[in-house]
């Protein structure tokens, strides 16, 4: 930064702060960020609206701060995560509170159900006349149809929850496409592999690339269970990072496939690390915690490739998926090409 970029800066500072103090404004960084936005006089709309919030108010609320920031300094992600909590907790506290509606009927339906049988048990002992039996069906009857209607009401509204669940699931995965990590493993995801693989062939810098797939994934799953199974992947991700040298990158390519790219490495010496994690792999343990059994058999097959000056980044993924598919073929648990 300048000398006069960062005076500038120090100015602006210096009219945001006590703006800030004399309108008793958190100092917190969404309202600096605000406040200096506005200082600067660089949002005319920021600061109409500023302005006029203030004077409808008679003062900077912390609402009327995140309301402005929201509108106009957020960024659209930013925007889309904050959507995505306060629907997740308004749809929580609904279903929460509907519960809670169901439970108390359910009760009240059960107290009702011993008190009426009960009462139906004295005919046999005490006896009781045939209007006072019709009378206690009709109070049963009475119960039912309400626990009847408040169950179809919950099962509404699960069906309601259910659809939004659906849309949000939608909006959340759209949201995690702009982002560079996966979230299960925390890996970088493929949007991000894709940004490196093209960067570093368009700067014409020697690379290669190990894809890897996990042997018989399919059976953890439906032996183990899904859970089981994200931990298996987990593990593959950390060994994979462990195994990263020299500016070598791990990413999930997708499902229980890898890829990790090795810039400046020859053929030779990307196979030599992919056996480095081909073994990796094989010592990986995992326990169910559930069912006291533990996974010990887990392994991955590897296919490599290297650039060739010119090619697409399509060629040298298509390469290297060839030996994988290859290297399964031929029984699995192992690294391709040889040489």
């Amino acid at each position: 930064m300048s000398n006069d970029s960062f005076a500038k800066s120090t100015e602006i500072l210096k009219q945001a702060v006590p703006l800030m103090i004399k309108h008793r404004v958190p100092t917190t960084p969404t309202n600096y960020a605000l406040w200096y936005t506005y200082s600067s006089q660089q949002n005319p709309s920021l600061n109409m609206a500023l302005d006029h919030g203030i004077e409808a108010i008679g003062h900077c609320t912390p609402t009327l701060c995140e309301t402005l920031y929201q509108n106009h300094l957020a960024s659209q992600t930013d925007s889309d995560v904050r959507q995505l909590k306060l629907s997740l907790t308004a749809m929580i506290q609904e279903l929460s509170h509907s519960m809670a509606d169901t439970l108390s009927d359910t009760n009240s339906f059960h107290n009702a159900l011993e008190s009426t049988f009960g009462q139906l048990e004295q005919v046999g002992k005490d006896g009781i006349s045939l209007e006072e039996t019709i009378g206690l069906v009709r109070e049963l009857l009475r119960e039912s149809q309400q626990m009847r209607q408040s169950t179809g009401l919950f099962q509404g509204q699960l069906y309601s929850a259910q659809q939004e669940i659906q849309t949000l699931r939608a909006a959340l995965n759209k949201s995690q496409q702009q982002a560079n990590e996966d979230a299960l493993t925390k890996l970088y995801n493929r949007r991000a592999f894709n940004q490196d693989i093209q960067s570093y062939l368009d700067n014409q810098i020697p690379t290669s690339l190990i894809l890897l797939d996990i042997d018989h994934f399919k059976f953890f799953n439906d032996e183990f269970g899904h859970l089981m199974g994200d931990q298996v992947l987990k593990m593959v991700a950390k060994r994979l990072t462990e195994c990263c040298r020299d500016y070598a990158k791990a990413y999930r390519f997708g499902g229980e496939e890898f890829a990790i790219l090795l810039p400046h490495k020859s053929l030779p010496s990307a196979r030599q690390q992919a056996e480095t994690m081909r073994r990796a792999i094989e010592k990986i343990s995992v326990l169910d915690k559930r069912s006291g059994q533990r996974i010990n058999s887990v392994a991955a097959s590897f296919g490599l490739s290297s650039s060739q000056e010119g090619e697409h980044s399509m060629a040298l993924i298509e390469r290297a998926d060839h030996f994988l598919n290859q290297a399964k073929q031929l029984g699995r648990n192992r690294v391709l090409p040889i040489s």
